[in-house]
């Protein structure tokens, strides 16, 4: 039995000092919840150290190993929390060679060979790790567990790709009792909730759309699986007994399903769990349904946010809506949200790959004639692992990769736009929240009838304050790390930056049942049979082109 420690890094310093960090995301968090269930299910001992909510303190850290002394610490990474990973992987590799350090999440999953040469990480979970890392938990050899990047010798071997679940219902129940809910009472936005505390949920894994800039297949697959309508309403029950008010559903596509969503939706006001719940990360506006809206309603849904990242119908289709989820169709999925009794939030994004200043203009507007409660811009940023990045990288236009300023209210120049000066870009945010937000009379007509109805006037106007007072983007605050200097280095310019071995053998399942001589892995087009084979292993420098 082995006992292990979770870390979930610092956002303070990407998320926290902008206009957008009022409605910050600070709460349990999934991904650690649902690989402690899976560990723990298996006998091991599991703790979760979260820093989320905090800054970056790599001497709490250090206290926290030495008073758990875990075997495996494992961590996991989006892009802008890279830097805290390789600098928690140095740390505890200095208090004890010995420690498992494993790494996981978005960034790893998209870039693990590289991650671990820039860091001390002994192996990678690429894609889901519920079972890659329970395995390891085992004392299973790393070559025998697949889904693995891992450091072998002077070289880095990869085993090969773990299909990913097909079966959601037969994980455990995430973990949520090893955060402290206290915490979360303290930390919460009340923009952002009804209810507290909260915690995220999901009831569906993946995506089958293909948005340039979406990093989710990075970790779910080009995919779509459902728990059952049951399996949703005990997670619901499971949320509330542990003392949780309120959830956040993370599914990409929740409403895309409209028939298993109602039964989804029945089955929890038939639990008759007394929770609140949104839809937090921007259904799609073509799945919008009236009937569906209003069942969700009744089973404690309070907000959907809806991703309608342009004004312009033509950029939707380029950069991958596929031209189904157009202006219009946002306007009336919109006005049939709030008919519903549902508030709604919307995402926009300023620089998208096809962007022009004027049809960013027309995002703008876009955002300010559209009847909503709350409203985020964001710049869209080509994160490792998207169709964006390799992209820009394939043409030399990304200028930075300094991880801690990849976020998307970050006032550092990440890339070279086609159409766009740096300059203009951080001018369209600011003058995208004025326009919508500040001098919109409409906009805050709404917000101030919401604030008498809901109760929540008094909360409306401090947080108005405070939106006021911050920027609309931010320079990243410098972390004190442990020992920066001591970082193993990586030259990206000239190496072979790739979509996964994972995102690639998802996008080609279709071959292995059809009449295919292979499969094509990142590097490699392997013979057609039921399991990829191990991938060859690599030694010394990464190839050049």
């Amino acid at each position: 039995m082995a006992n292990v420690l979770l870390i979930n890094p610092s956002y303070q310093a990407s998320y926290g000092h902008s206009k957008a960090s009022l409605v910050g995301l600070i709460m349990p968090t999934l991904g650690l919840a649902t690989i402690a269930g899976v560990a723990r299910q298996r006998g091991h001992r599991v703790s979760i150290l979260d820093f989320s909510w905090r800054e970056y303190d790599h001497r709490e850290i250090s206290r926290h190993i030495h008073a758990v002394r875990p075997d495996v610490v494992g961590v996991t990474a989006t892009t802008p929390l890279m830097n805290q990973l390789r600098d928690i992987s140095v740390l505890v590799k200095d208090i004890s060679r010995n420690i498992v350090v494993v790494g996981g999440g978005a960034h790893p999953s998209a870039l693990p060979e590289e991650t671990i040469r820039e860091s001390l990480l002994d192996a990678i979970c690429c894609g889901e790790a519920d079972y890659s890392f329970a395995e390891i938990c085992d004392g299973i050899d790393f070559e025998k567990i697949e889904g693995l990047c891992y450091r072998d010798g002077d070289g880095i071997a990869r085993t090969a790709a773990r299909y990913p679940i097909a079966d959601l219902d037969e994980l455990p129940m995430p973990a949520w009792d090893l955060y402290d809910l206290g915490t979360y009472l303290r930390t919460a936005s009340r923009l952002t909730f009804r209810r507290v505390p909260a915690t995220l949920a999901e009831f569906s894994r993946g995506c089958v759309f293909k948005c340039d800039f979406c990093a989710s297949k990075i970790t779910m697959a080009l995919s779509y699986r459902k728990k059952s309508p049951e399996r949703c309403a005990a997670e619901v029950i499971r949320m509330r007994d542990l003392g949780f008010r309120e959830f956040f559903l993370t599914d990409d596509i929740f409403t895309s399903d409209q028939k298993w969503a109602a039964e989804v939706c029945e089955a929890i006001s038939l639990s008759g769990a007394d929770m609140t719940w949104t839809c937090t990360n921007g259904i799609r506006v073509e799945s919008a349904e009236d009937r569906l809206f209003h069942l969700m309603r009744q089973a404690g849904c309070y907000r959907v946010s809806f991703g309608f990242e342009s004004g312009n119908d033509d950029i939707l289709k380029r950069f991958g809506k596929g031209g189904r989820a157009t202006i219009k169709q946002g306007l009336k999925a919109t006005r049939m949200a709030r008919d519903a009794g549902l508030d709604v939030n919307g995402f926009f994004q300023v620089a998208l790959s096809h962007d022009t200043e004027e049809t960013i203009e027309e995002t703008i507007d876009y955002a300010r004639k559209l009847p909503l409660d709350t409203l985020k811009f964001m710049i869209s940023i080509p994160f490792p692992g998207t169709p964006m990045f390799k992209d820009y990288f394939d043409q030399g236009m990304i200028r930075s990769f300094n991880w801690d300023d990849y976020h998307m209210d970050t006032q550092h120049l990440l890339y070279t736009h086609r159409s766009l000066s740096h300059q203009a870009v951080l001018d369209f945010m600011k003058r995208g929240y004025r326009r919508a937000v500040l001098f919109n009379p409409a906009y805050i007509v709404r917000r101030l009838i919401r604030g008498i109805r809901t109760g929540e006037f008094f909360w409306d106007m401090f947080y108005f304050m405070k939106y006021l007072s911050l920027p609309s983007t931010t320079a990243t605050t410098p972390f004190r790390y442990y020992a920066q200097d001591r970082w193993p280095e990586f030259k990206f310019p000239g190496a072979v930056l790739k979509l996964s071995d994972y995102q690639i053998f998802r996008n080609t399942q279709t071959k292995r049942t059809g009449n295919s001589d292979g499969v094509l892995t990142s590097r490699y087009l392997v013979p057609h049979s039921n399991r990829l084979p191990r991938v060859r292993r690599l030694n010394g420098e990464l190839p050049t082109r």
